[in-house]
């Protein structure tokens, strides 16, 4: 699964899904949302991991929107900050990130207390937290296999917002607890070659992946434009 996609301004941080309802930028992350739901057809898809081969490729926005536009779909969703190192949810949704994942996972907080509501109906967030010296490890804690199961328990869908693929090993870590993974690469800066070993080191980690997320590439086709991010 591959889309389309132009992103004007990769410094903005626009939820596009939750601000412009309508927009054909909108419409093309609901695309996304219902390839994401065929490609895992078999059986439920409660969480799904995004990541890309490297920074500022576009991955942390396009988790944002898609998770808006599961959560408009009708699905309680939570979008959690899993990039314990340079982390941009907070910033997305200008939220307070006294507290939040790493909290939970060394055991400060229960769920419920991590946790923050947004003005998106039915998503709420959990925040990266205070950066950890130790990243990697907390994500392949018990821990961490504890939350997911809690957090199942009471989501529909869990959206993780993880760090490139190449550049650490805590989207390899996370990639096999999760039901599916989404792989943005942008084009004209994403290497053919970067993208294949972040395939490769997906797979050798079990992951199952849905498909990739193309971005900042206009394509004409039939008079439409595809393209989302503003």
């Amino acid at each position: 699964m591959a889309r389309k996609s132009k992103l004007r301004n990769p410094h903005s941080r626009t939820l596009i899904a939750r601000d412009q309802v309508k927009s054909p930028i909108t419409e093309q992350y609901r695309t996304i949302r219902t390839n994401m739901e065929f490609a895992n057809i078999d059986q439920d898809l409660k969480s799904v991991l995004l990541t890309s081969t490297g920074p500022s490729e576009g991955k942390s926005l396009t988790a944002a929107n898609l998770a808006i536009v599961f959560a408009q779909q009708g699905k309680r969703v939570l979008l959690i900050d899993a990039d314990l190192r340079k982390p941009t949810v907070h910033y997305t949704f200008r939220l307070n990130n006294t507290f939040g994942l790493s909290n939970y996972l060394v055991g400060d907080y229960q769920l419920e207390k991590v946790v923050q509501q947004t003005n998106v109906e039915s998503l709420d967030i959990m925040t990266c937290g205070p950066i950890p010296p130790n990243p990697s490890e907390l994500l392949g804690s018990k821990a961490m296999k504890s939350l997911l199961k809690e957090s199942n328990d009471v989501y529909d869908l869990v959206v993780f917002d993880t760090p490139p693929v190449l550049a650490v090993t805590d989207s390899q870590i996370l990639a096999n607890l999760v039901d599916g993974v989404l792989l943005v690469v942008r084009s004209k800066q994403t290497e053919k070659e970067a993208a294949k070993k972040a395939k490769d080191l997906l797979n050798k980690a079990e992951a199952n992946i849905l498909g990739a997320v193309l971005n900042d590439r206009d394509i004409k086709d039939g008079g439409y434009y595809y393209y989302y991010g503003n």
